[in-house]
């Protein structure tokens, strides 16, 4: 009878230590540290310069129209997974059209991008002038540019994500790159015909 009662406490015991309790798991975020961000002049043959960071690769590739009047290149940041697209065109009595070519890329957005923020863009000192889109949601390109100097030159610029668009994924890399083509626009110098 004690054996009987022995074996039955010690099953008892067994069975009650190894239940298992379920214990919540406390919230986690997602954390992505980036450097912080330290600029150089771009050394190209480009009728303008810019400051671009230095985590992006150095421009190797620009893709030029035969007579010289586009421009295009791209800013990679393979860490990021991200690319700014650039291109520069000659202004020649189309600024309107240019202007207006860039305002709809940016439209085009507009059936996956919960908004749109625009901020004019004003260096009396450098002529640059121009327009920042922010594109917010899951569209495809999350901020576009465009900056002329009303006369002779037109740039305008897309960031893009080598990823399917998923705002609150891409949210940290976007908002880096973000101050990024703000700093383009800020540096860009306009060179002499």
């Amino acid at each position: 009878m004690l054996m009987k009662k022995l074996t039955l406490s010690v099953l008892t015991f067994i069975c009650i230590a190894c239940g298992d309790e379920s214990v919540p798991k406390p919230n986690a975020l997602l954390r992505l540290d980036y450097p912080s961000p330290e600029y150089k002049t771009t050394n190209t043959p480009l009728p303008f310069s810019f400051d671009k960071n230095v985590i992006a690769d150095p421009i190797t590739s620009i893709k030029m129209t035969k007579d010289s009047s586009s421009y295009g290149l791209d800013v990679n940041y393979p860490s990021l997974k991200g690319t700014i697209y650039l291109t520069y065109k000659k202004v020649d009595g189309n600024l309107l059209s240019l202007i207006k070519d860039a305002q709809n890329l940016t439209q085009k957005h507009t059936i996956k991008a919960d908004e749109i923020a625009e901020q004019k863009f004003i260096n009396n000192e450098h002529k640059v002038f121009g327009m920042f889109y922010e594109v917010g949601g899951n569209a495809a390109s999350q901020s576009q540019f465009y900056v002329t100097d009303s006369i002779n030159h037109f740039l305008n610029g897309s960031l893009y994500f080598y990823a399917k668009p998923n705002y609150d994924s891409l949210y940290p890399a976007a908002v880096y790159l973000k101050n990024d083509i703000k700093h383009i626009m800020e540096t860009i110098e306009w060179k002499e015909n």
